[in-house]
């Protein structure tokens, strides 16, 4: 069974309707642009700029992506 990922705000609790497989899967939900699922694994400064832009999102809000256990 895989794991699943989301999203906790500053309470711990989760955000609903930002759950996914994968950590990159949440966080693609999470940010307000779209960015290409492939072109996140295959290119390293596509890969960065998608990490600034959801460290900034997840900062402003007060919010973590964490694995569910």
């Amino acid at each position: 069974m895989r794991p699943l990922w989301t999203v906790k705000d500053s309470k711990g609790k989760p955000v609903e309707g930002l759950t996914g497989r994968s950590r990159l899967e949440v966080g693609r939900k999470v940010v307000p642009t779209r960015f290409d699922a492939f072109r996140l694994h295959v290119s390293s400064s596509y890969r960065q700029v998608f990490d600034r832009t959801l460290a900034t999102v997840l900062n402003r809000r007060h919010w973590k992506i964490v694995r569910l256990r």
